[in-house]
Order: C-alpha cells, then sequence, then structure tokens
C-alpha cells in the first residue's frame, strides 16, 4: 500500500463520523497536491484535512483522537501539533502584529519559557501579565525547532490562584564553530500573519506559493571537543555576528544572481574560530541573544578536521 492511500484511509476514517467520503475521493485530492503541486506529504495532509473539516463545520478537536489533552510542562513541548495542557503565568505580552491575533507574548513555568498567541475570533478572555492560569487543549507548532502554543476556540482557560516562579531556560555554550548549515545567510519567509516559516523554491509549507519577505539567519554547529550544539542566530544577531547587514545582503545577492554568495561569505568569516553563545534553548536548538568571540585556534582547517573524525 502507497503512502497516499494509507493517508487516504487515516483522514476517511477521520471523518467517517461527519462526511460521506470515500478512500478514492481523498487519495484523488491527495495526490494531487502531492504529484502535481510537489507539496510534502505531511503538509498534504494537513491541508486536506483543513479543507474537510470547514466542509463539514467542525474544529480540528472535533475529529482528536487523542481523548483529551496531556498535562505537560513547557519544557515537555517538543513536538508539532501535540494537543496538551499547561499551568503557566503570563511573563510577557508583546503588540499583536497582525488583526487575525487577539493577544501574543510569552508563559512561562519552572521548566521554562514558551511563546503563544491567542486568536482574535477564539472567545477566549483576555489573559493578564502576571497572572497564572490552567490552559487546555492547547496545539503546539513549530519550525526550525522553536516551539510555540496556540490557543483556539476549543482552548479552556481557568486562574489559577497561586504564583509560579518561573525557570531560567537560558544556556551558554563555548567552542568552535565547524560548520554553517544549509538554509543559513539570505533567506526568505512567509509574510502571511503571525507565520516566518522559511520558504522553499517560493513556496510556505503552509500557506503554498508567496512572496516572501527578505531576513539573515545563520543555523550553525558549535564543537567544544566533547559535544555539538547547535545555534540559531536571527537578523539583528547574524549582523553582529558576521558584520553583513540585511541591505547589504542584498546587494551581493543582486550582484551575484545568486543568494547562495551571501552564506559563503559569512562562512568565510567565521568557520574555525571560537564564540561563546548564550540564550535560550528550544528543542535541539540555543536561540544566541548573545555572541562573544573568544581567543582560540586560528587553523581553521585543523578544527573542522578534528570534528569531522568525531
Amino acid at each position: 500500500m502507497s503512502d497516499v492511500r494509507q493517508h487516504a484511509e487515516d483522514v476517511t476514517e477521520q471523518f467517517s463520523e461527519h462526511l460521506d467520503l470515500s478512500v478514492e475521493e481523498v487519495e484523488d485530492r491527495l495526490d494531487n497536491l502531492v504529484n502535481e503541486y510537489r507539496v510534502p506529504l505531511d503538509e498534504a495532509r494537513r491541508s486536506v484535512v483543513s479543507h474537510y473539516l470547514d466542509e463539514a463545520g467542525l474544529e480540528r478537536d472535533d475529529i482528536h483522537s487523542g481523548g483529551g489533552t496531556e498535562e505537560v510542562n513547557v519544557e515537555d513541548v517538543d513536538e508539532d501539533e501535540m494537543w496538551l495542557s499547561l499551568t503557566a503565568k503570563v511573563v510577557d505580552l508583546w503588540d499583536p502584529r497582525s488583526d487575525a491575533v487577539g493577544q501574543v507574548g510569552l508563559l512561562g513555568d519552572e521548566t521554562g519559557t514558551i511563546k503563544f498567541t491567542k486568536w482574535a475570533d477564539s472567545d477566549l478572555p483576555e489573559l493578564e501579565e502576571g497572572a497564572v492560569y490552567h490552559l487546555a487543549n492547547l496545539v503546539s507548532d513549530e519550525y526550525q525547532g522553536d516551539y510555540s502554543v496556540k490557543l483556539n476556540r476549543t482552548t479552556t482557560v481557568a486562574d489559577v490562584d497561586e504564583d509560579i516562579e518561573v525557570g531560567d531556560d537560558t544556556a551558554e555554550v563555548e567552542g568552535a564553530l565547524v560548520d554553517i548549515q544549509s538554509g543559513s545567510g539570505l533567506i526568505k519567509r512567509c509574510p502571511e500573519d503571525d507565520c516566518t516559516r522559511v520558504l522553499q523554491n517560493g513556496r510556505c509549507s503552509e500557506h503554498g506559493e508567496v512572496d516572501g519577505e527578505f531576513d539573515l539567519r545563520i543555523k550553525g554547529v558549535l564543537d567544544d571537543g566533547r559535544e555539538v550544539r547547535e545555534v540559531i542566530l536571527d537578523e539583528e544577531a547574524t549582523e553582529e555576528f558576521t558584520g553583513i547587514g540585511l541591505q547589504e545582503a542584498q546587494d551581493m545577492a543582486m550582484d551575484a544572481l545568486d543568494t547562495s554568495v551571501v552564506a559563503e561569505e559569512m562562512r568565510e568569516k567565521t568557520l574555525g574560530k571560537y564564540y561563546r553563545v548564550t540564550g535560550p534553548t528550544m528543542g535541539r536548538y540555543l536561540l544566541a541573544d548573545e555572541v562573544e568571540e573568544l581567543a582560540g585556534p586560528a587553523d581553521a582547517e585543523s578544527v573542522l578536521i578534528k570534528a569531522r573524525s568525531i
């Protein structure tokens, strides 16, 4: 049985109580997305499920088969599309970038912090900074190792009459930069509301073909001789790290008619040097808030040979 057929059977079963679907109909819709439009199978399934949710007038939770949501700590949110519950404190609130977003900010418990988004049409009460809530039926989201949670119309919010001492999930690592990974340098992100996914060949995995917005990023690997750690630098940290700003990067790419020249220039400037990176951990990544160059071996080739032999 093909993967497309298996997914079609699963989706048909999900909606068996709500829609009169045939496996063949669902399979045709999936096959069209995967083979005609080259959409990854997992993303194609999400798109098809969303279509049938709208057709049936359902929320995603109406077909969720988990039998309730699991109570977890912030540090346990390490998968995409987890259905979960949190008891957490509102650490910070930010100004939403879109009218579709009601509130956005940071939740925290004893194990760390995580970004949250509450949609404007969710009909949920306003969360207050410094207050503690029990939030049930959240769904997690992930891109590039960075996890967040979404509050939707099925989420329940209950006040908790206690305080929480929010844990510090900041980490510090030192080591030689031994790799700048694919997806670094001058990139384009999806411009849709509350979506910052990196485009692949002009396509967002969630919103399809869009006109992207330029950004800078480094996905690097630090090696301290015992273990390697993956780090992500945003635009501000990347510019400080390399001395290359967004406009300069765009000019470089335009002159060469190739965006890859930006990442290559960054590699030449940084590989083999030693750095101290500090910031919060999200999944397997450390998100750089501060980067400091350290004294260390100047022979980049010997560092790279050593790292690749581990």
